[in-house]
């Protein structure tokens, strides 16, 4: 993930970290000169794309930059390294609706809008997750790139060893070089095929319960998830909460 050196230990929302609630959009009818969902991702890589969209949440704020999660009813936009001062960070509820006019970037497969700026808007919407179990290994995935998703009856797969050359069910950091509070990675299989899946720390810290839930799996153990669909090098969801599978 991209970190900075020196990036503060941003807030997390907590709404996102227990899992998010559902809402409804007030309207999704485009202001004038706004891309819809389809017209932005036609927009060439670089290219100035302006959008209208809700905070459904927020990854970091540092140096009066912000990195947001955000969705429509037709898609999402991952917002990198957005203009924001301190205090309009603390506006970006989740559901708040804003405008965004910023450069279509793509990073290692993620598809993102970099060095925006923002004004805020009327209107709410938080997105329900939508269940993408189904379509997890297929090319039809990467259409559904930054939403709020779901994946159901997942199995928990080795993640590496420990020092002791046993088994675990996830490591600190990609490599486990990493301690308590850095990035969580783990690894789930369906169908044969096995994914990595991130606790992202600046999204969801180890205070919260999803961070805990992940320290707590066991090889073998059945869950269901929900987090975002973000994209490195392939899928690498941002989870956001874990269960025992129903």
């Amino acid at each position: 993930m991209k970190k900075f050196m020196a990036l503060l230990t941003a807030m997390a929302v907590v709404l996102t970290c227990a899992g998010c609630g559902a809402g409804s959009a007030d309207t999704d009818k485009k202001s004038e000169g706004v891309m819809t969902y389809e017209e932005y991702m036609a927009a060439d890589i670089d290219s100035q794309v302006v959008i209208e969209t809700y905070v459904q949440a927020k990854q970091s704020w540092w140096e009066d930059k912000a990195t947001v999660y955000t969705q429509d009813k037709d898609g999402a936009y991952f917002l990198y390294d957005m203009a924001c001062s301190e205090a309009d960070y603390e506006k970006l509820t989740p559901g708040t609706k804003i405008k965004v006019t910023g450069y279509k970037s793509e990073w290692s497969g993620e598809i993102e809008i970099a060095d925006g700026t923002f004004e805020i808007e009327e209107g709410n919407y938080i997105a329900e997750p939508e269940d993408v179990t189904s379509i997890l290994a297929s090319d039809e995935l990467i259409d559904h790139q930054n939403k709020f998703v779901s994946f159901k009856g997942m199995t928990v797969e080795a993640a590496g060893q420990d020092a002791d050359g046993n088994d675990v069910a996830y490591l600190y950091s990609w490599d486990g070089s990493g301690q308590d509070g850095d990035d969580l990675y783990f690894n789930v299989s369906l169908d044969g095929n096995t994914y990595t899946f991130t606790v992202e720390s600046y999204l969801c810290d180890n205070t919260t319960d999803v961070y805990n839930a992940v320290k707590a799996l066991k090889i073998g153990d059945k869950i269901d998830m929900e987090g975002f669909l973000y994209w490195y090098e392939g899928v690498n969801p941002h989870i956001t909460s874990v269960t025992a599978a129903k």
